[in-house]
């Protein structure tokens, strides 16, 4: 059924989002070529050069079926149809890869008439800065956590082109509460100060408050951002699972990702009656490094007991990240506290980089007088990355040789469960109140402006 809504792109007004979507059904083939081509026919333009953001391939999205949609129905009505990766921080992609994504044979980042780019967070000269967001708007926002001025810069290549089209799937997040939208743009094709800021933002908070979370103060700072660019921006919002796709909704980025993240809410979300005291959480494989794969501890850290562990399997991982992985080994894996009360230590890396690390740890507690860090659950490897490697970034090893699916399946009254192609399903414990060893902030609150200012 679609769902209502209204807004006026170069004075040309839809009055509703396109697109449908079940938690308990898929869309046909016929279907989504159905809402594709409303979407088309309704866009205004003909002879205008657009611009595609699509996901690289640590995402679940029929990709290569959009591609086919979009180079029938869309190609012939404009002047040049492009596609750019939003990789944030991920390395580019090859053409045999970006063949795979598509579904079609990329020669020299080609398929025809149609260039498909890479974004390269780490190139200065690719980037266009925007303007900012004013130091005041940030304290709002975060209800004073931060107080600064936000650079916001974009990868230049948008200037070529008149409109500027999001195709991508939305799933429950650790850094912003859903994905999708505007995520496509910052940190999808965003500079690095954005991204740093949006991550550790998230941080701050915590993954266990803002995963599935619905509209968060990081989705604000990135729909605030996204309000500085000067084009026409659009999005394809798809809900999906690798069995195929439950939903399908066109319309701005804002709304278009409103609509999606509601039936990912419902899709997405598995709720259990207790909490888990042990998982194995067994990786598609969707990750080639912990940077991607960790995933499958940020989706269960909520329906983990106190003191439990889990356990993250993929043999095939062998390295902690390809691009960041230098600097992990010198910060290691800790809770947020231990950050935040030794921030004249860290406050020089990458703000992106010490999200990750308190993401993959947890929530947890550090006592600056005594050095002791206790983080509230464990967290242990069973991949190809080496066990000296783990100890020396403050995580568990554990042989993947040594295990055997098997003997952790059917043990669910124990607490102990198996997670099979874990880390895009969220788990929450039903009616849970919060983690036993954390605080609640209290009401009207402000929390301190940690490692900020």
């Amino acid at each position: 059924m679609p769902v209502v809504g209204h807004w006026c792109t170069e004075h040309y007004i839809i009055s509703m989002t396109i697109g449908s979507g079940s938690p308990d059904t898929y869309l046909d083939a016929a279907a989504v070529r159905a809402i594709v081509a409303e979407a088309v026919e309704a866009l205004p333009v003909l002879d205008k050069r657009v611009l595609i953001l699509i996901p690289d391939g640590t995402r679940t999205a029929p990709i290569s079926q959009m591609f086919r949609l979009f180079q029938e129905l869309l190609r012939p009505r404009v002047k040049a149809l492009d596609y750019l990766v939003a990789l944030g921080t991920h390395p580019p992609m090859n053409d045999a890869q970006l063949s795979k994504l598509i579904g079609t044979t990329v020669v020299g980042g080609r398929v025809g008439g149609t260039r498909i780019f890479n974004h390269r967070w780490s190139d200065s000269a690719t980037f266009a800065t925007l303007g900012s967001i004013p130091a005041a708007d940030i304290s709002e926002i975060t209800n004073g956590l931060m107080n600064r001025e936000v650079c916001v810069s974009l990868n230049k290549l948008i200037f070529e082109y008149d409109h500027l089209i999001v195709c991508g799937p939305v799933f429950p997040h650790e850094v912003v509460g859903f994905s999708g939208g505007n995520k496509y743009f910052f940190p999808g094709i965003a500079g690095p100060e954005i991204i740093n800021f949006t991550h550790w933002l998230g941080a701050v908070i915590t993954n266990y408050e803002v995963i599935g979370a619905g509209y968060t103060p990081v989705r604000a700072v990135i729909d605030k951002a996204a309000s500085l660019i000067p084009k026409p921006t659009w999005c394809f919002a798809l809900v999906v699972d690798h069995e195929g796709t439950s939903g399908l909704y066109f319309d701005t980025p804002q709304e278009a990702w409103k609509a999606a993240a509601a039936l990912s809410a419902q899709k997405h979300i598995v709720y259990v009656d207790k909490p888990f005291r042990r998982v194995l959480s067994v990786l598609p494989e969707l990750y080639d490094d912990l940077w991607t794969g960790a995933k499958g501890m940020y989706k269960l850290e909520p329906a983990m007991a106190d003191r439990g562990e889990v356990v993250i399997y993929s043999p095939r991982i062998t390295e902690v990240s390809y691009t960041h992985g230098n600097l992990i080994d010198e910060v290691g894996y800790h809770c947020r506290d231990y950050f935040l009360k030794q921030w004249g230590r860290f406050q020089h890396y990458p703000g992106g980089v010490l999200a990750h690390s308190t993401h993959v740890k947890g929530l947890g507690t550090y006592d600056a007088s005594t050095g002791v860090e206790m983080p509230r659950i464990t967290v242990t490897l069973a991949t190809g990355i080496s066990e000296e490697r783990c100890r020396r970034v403050d995580l568990g090893y554990l042989d993947p040789a040594s295990v055997r699916i098997e003997d952790w399946q059917g043990r669910e009254s124990e607490g102990v469960s198996v997670i099979p192609r874990a880390g895009e399903r969220l788990y929450r414990v039903r009616a849970a109140a919060g983690p036993q060893t954390v605080k609640k902030k209290e009401k009207g609150r402000r929390s301190p402006p940690f490692g900020v200012q």
